[in-house]
């Protein structure tokens, strides 16, 4: 409710800013808005962006097209985005790999998530989930921790590469419980979910979605979300920090940005679309996909981004540095 109430607020504000003869409202846009996502068509992110686009051209009168930019882990397409005009005519969908973690992992980027880009609006998260095969003799994140104590170095698992979510899921689950897991990267999540299954990996971190078909299939056993809260999609699956390893969170969270200098009545047009999806029958579709949007998850300020945003790239780099992740 309180949520609620705040993004209402929002509203009325943004409302009230865009009516002030002080603030002007630019003809924007002038023309068809390309927003870039840095990653290839077919992502998780690709249907988060290709509906927010949707429902930004209904509310302002032009194509907002999507311009998949994929390339070394998301920096082709957020340079890209850095780059062009801040004529409100581009914007960037992004999350947390491309402007949080790499600010951590790559010594020589040329752009930086702070100070390259003007935050508007976070749109929902995604926790990570630990995994086993359904052949796995562990059924609790106890007998994981318990088997991995037993058997240093020995207990495996698989993520989508160095760096990813998964990794850090892994690393961070690794620290918290004094254990020794070895880190297996896959270029495909399909293939390492396979080795999962099939028991040639230990254990997999997963998307929560994701892991609902394969559960409810019985080809995995869920033992814990890395979230603060239980995920949407398993009401009935532990968090990890009920289980005893409280701060082990750790998934993708995905937010709406442009290049900075980007007129602020553009951005308060843009916060306001937002925050008023949430508002809206759209609220259900993001539910369906399995997005967390609650207590600040999805909407909010632009400043709440960014002080969201300061604060991930903090808490990334202290875990890349402590668990000696390295891709340069």
């Amino acid at each position: 409710m309180g949520m609620r109430m705040d993004r209402r607020a929002l509203l009325g504000a943004a409302a009230a800013l865009a009516a002030s003869p002080a603030v002007a409202q630019p003809a924007w846009p002038r023309q068809p808005v390309r927003i870039i996502v840095p990653a290839a068509g077919g992502g998780s992110s690709d249907p988060l962006a290709r509906f927010g686009a949707q429902e930004f051209q209904k509310r302002f009168g032009q194509p907002f097209v999507i311009e998949n930019r994929p390339g070394a882990a998301g920096n082709v397409g957020m340079m890209a985005a850095a780059r062009a005009p801040a004529d409100g005519h581009t914007l960037l969908f992004s999350w947390a790999g491309p402007l949080a973690t790499n600010m951590a992992l790559y010594r020589n980027l040329t752009f930086h998530s702070q100070r390259d880009f003007e935050p508007i609006a976070r749109f929902g998260a995604i926790p990570n989930a630990l995994v086993v095969g359904k052949n796995s003799p562990v059924t609790t994140l106890a007998e994981f921790v318990a088997m991995a104590r037993a058997n240093p170095g020995a207990v495996s698992y698989g993520s989508t590469g160095s760096g990813s979510s998964m990794h850090l899921a892994g690393a961070m689950l690794a620290a918290a419980t004094g254990t020794q897991l070895t880190h297996v990267p896959y270029t495909s999540p399909a293939a390492a979910t396979t080795d999962a299954i099939a028991g040639r990996l230990s254990a997999m971190f997963l998307g929560a979605p994701g892991t609902v078909p394969l559960s409810r299939a019985g080809e995995i056993r869920v033992l814990a979300v890395l979230s603060e809260k239980r995920a949407v999609v398993l009401p009935d699956v532990p968090t990890a920090a009920e289980q005893g390893y409280p701060g082990v969170v750790m998934g993708t969270w995905f937010a709406w940005l442009a290049p900075k200098g980007t007129p602020r009545p553009v951005i308060t047009a843009l916060n306001a679309a937002v925050n008023e999806m949430l508002d809206s029958p759209a609220r259900d579709w993001l539910l369906q996909q399995g997005l967390d949007i609650a207590d600040g998850a999805a909407g909010g300020s632009p400043e709440a981004l960014e002080r969201f945003l300061a604060s991930e790239i903090e808490r990334h780099a202290e875990l890349v540095r402590s668990a000696r992740i390295s891709v340069d």
